[in-house]
């Protein structure tokens, strides 16, 4: 079923804002998916774009003549046409007749920024502008969707979070949706660094994973879910872990007020790499 505001859902694409609930990629199954571990070289219509000041971390491709590639993945929204995608290895998988890929994370692949403007963009729905299948889902052989909508689709979808597409460059670029199977979460203590007001930075020890999050659980330690990071520790539990549930805004508040990296336990998906649930930690201060 279509997604709601908050108790109620439209069948269809709002006109204006989209509602804070679980993406279409998330209520289809996380994952990711490549076939080209090295990233998508850049050609004119579908050129890969150098990372932006505000917009963190990406390898960089200047606009090229490059033979067209193929790339399977998890894209993310990362501005005006654009999207952001890191290549994981993809097995295609069918069951009850449906095929579905199993995506697993590549060693050493660099994420991506890659515009689709004018793109054709294939859709895994009955129509262009719902939030979720609805029961219904329209795929070829290859288990790649089918429903033909335009490039405001995809950001519509972008829009929502997170979602699996197999991006084809050329004249014309082409993308499509998938059904991707569920992927193990992750959860790890470490440190939080904020890249954007949708992007952080994860570290544990020598180990760095860029997160992105559109909506996630926020548990704080804090009095109120709108306080600076730890000023004050009323609502931590006997590991220090906050207990007081919040919301996306106030995460993002919260690390954007943090002037140095800060101890936060996370859960999120190491192959789309989504921040799925973070926690405050008491003894950072």
């Amino acid at each position: 079923m279509p997604r709601p505001p908050a108790t109620a859902v439209p069948a269809t694409r709002p006109p204006a804002a989209v509602p804070a609930t679980r993406p279409l990629a998330a209520a289809v199954f996380t994952a990711a998916l490549a076939a080209c571990a090295t990233g998508l070289a850049a050609l004119p219509a579908a050129a890969s774009i150098g990372p932006a000041a505000s917009t963190g971390p990406a390898a960089a491709a200047p606009a090229g003549s490059a033979p067209s590639e193929v790339l399977y993945g998890f894209a993310w929204a990362d501005g005006p046409s654009t999207l952001r995608i890191t290549p994981a290895k993809a097995t295609p998988v069918k069951q009850h007749g449906i095929v579905r890929y199993k995506l697993t994370p590549v060693p050493g692949a660099k994420e991506r920024r890659i515009g689709y403007a004018g793109a054709d963009f294939r859709r895994i729905t009955a129509a262009c502008d719902l939030k979720e299948t609805e029961g219904v889902v329209k795929l070829d052989k290859k288990g790649l969707g089918k429903t033909r909508c335009k490039e405001d689709d995809l950001s519509f979808v972008l829009s929502l979070g997170p979602a699996p597409v197999r991006i084809s460059t050329g004249a014309v670029p082409r993308v499509h949706e998938f059904i991707a199977l569920p992927t193990a979460t992750r959860t790890a203590s470490g440190t939080v660094k904020r890249v954007n007001d949708t992007t952080v930075v994860f570290a544990k020890g020598r180990s760095r994973v860029t997160l992105h999050y559109t909506f996630l659980d926020f548990h704080r330690a804090t009095r109120r879910c709108g306080d600076s990071w730890l000023a004050n520790h009323v609502n931590a539990d006997r590991d220090g872990l906050g207990t007081k549930a919040c919301d996306t805004r106030s995460f993002t508040r919260a690390v954007k007020g943090a002037r140095y990296p800060v101890l936060t336990k996370v859960e999120y998906d190491p192959v789309s790499r989504q921040l799925i649930q973070a926690w405050e930690v008491f003894g950072d201060a």
